[in-house]
């Protein structure tokens, strides 16, 4: 409203100013102030210093197959011991039966900038013989974070700040084989791209040749289009033609060839994380040998608000409409506490099973 009567009164102004030029018309604005310093952009130094003082969440979801260095990529992502196993001591790597969802938090603080991260991993995924419906308890973790949040969000006296758990980015890794995606790669895609944003990365990309890679990576891409597979950054959601330019950049390298290690070697008197083979070192952050760069400027240095914002703005807003319809169809009306009733059922009924 402010901005409308601005305009309309500027216009009334303009009308009573004698048509001459513009250099006379810029002198008369200027006299009367129209360009006189208000302060508007100091709004960015009061959202940097809340930022800086509460700090931010942010939450990553794991998914592959045993022995695919999720936990080493972690710890190489954010250069700290981040992952489950780097964090328990005396941990011993054994086969689940199930899938079994564990997390581990962490605050990391960089420059002043403090951040809340949560790795959840996924031991289990993949590991049997017969992997019918292993994505389900994924699924499920996925929407009781929904689920939490909705409560919160309808509580009569909910907190000021509320606590967000919700799964930001799920990166899924998928083995070396060099050939096309597998039936439970394409399923688990399918089915978790519509509720969560979804980075494919091949792992350990260090056991395929340059041309090895190019050529599965091509394969992945094409099974992407044919089965229809969601996966971030979606063109559907380019705000505007940056970032559809920008977008597109990372589209072409997804899915992203990385590879993990937490040691450093030293290369030409330089520190460098990296890989030591008997045929040279594997540097991580060099481009020309593998694409982790990429992948860690998209979860953190580029795209780390716009996953969040998707997150909020698309797959929990879509949970949202849909909890609130059944809600709404199944009972008179619509309350906070009827919410947590309907909630507690389903879990209870869970645990019941």
């Amino acid at each position: 409203m402010l901005k409308i009567q601005m305009e309309e009164s500027e216009v009334e102004k303009i009308d009573e100013i004698p048509c001459t030029s513009n250099s006379s018309l810029e002198d008369h604005t200027r006299d009367h102030g129209f360009f006189g310093y208000v302060g508007i952009e100091a709004v960015l130094d009061q959202m940097r210093h809340k930022a800086m003082k509460t700090g931010f969440e942010f939450n990553v979801m794991v998914v592959g197959q045993s022995g695919l260095g999720k936990s080493t990529l972690m710890n190489t992502l954010f250069k700290s011991k981040v992952s489950r196993k780097s964090c328990t001591p005396d941990y011993e790597e054994k086969i689940h039966k199930t899938v079994h969802l564990q997390s581990v938090s962490h605050v990391i603080e960089e420059k002043g900038v403090k951040m809340k991260l949560t790795i959840i991993d996924t031991p289990g995924f993949g590991d049997q013989i017969n992997n019918e419906n292993c994505w389900d308890p994924i699924e499920k973790y996925i929407n009781v974070q929904y689920e939490e949040y909705l409560k919160e969000e309808l509580s009569i006296n909910r907190k000021r700040r509320i606590p967000d758990t919700r799964v930001h980015c799920c990166v899924y890794f998928l083995p070396p084989s060099g050939h096309w995606l597998r039936p439970i790669d394409v399923e688990f895609m399918k089915r978790l791209g519509k509720i969560v944003n979804i980075v494919p990365v091949i792992a350990k990309a260090d056991t395929l040749t340059i041309e090895e890679r190019l050529e599965f990576r091509d394969r992945i891409k094409r099974d992407l289009e044919a089965y229809e597979i969601s996966v971030y950054p979606q063109k559907e959601y380019d705000q505007d033609v940056e970032d559809q330019i920008l977008n597109d950049k990372i589209r072409e390298k997804i899915p992203f060839a990385v590879v993990g290690t937490d040691k450093e070697h030293q290369v030409n008197g330089n520190k460098i994380l990296g890989r030591k083979t008997k045929w040279g070192i594997i540097e991580v952050e060099n481009v020309a040998h593998c694409e982790f760069s990429d992948l860690r400027d998209l979860l953190i240095r580029s795209h780390l608000q716009d996953l969040k914002d998707i997150t909020h703005n698309i797959h929990y807003e879509t949970y949202r409409v849909r909890r609130l319809n059944e809600i709404k169809m199944n009972g008179i009306g619509l309350s906070p506490l009827m919410l947590v009733n309907s909630g507690s059922e389903k879990d209870d009924a869970g645990n019941h099973v």
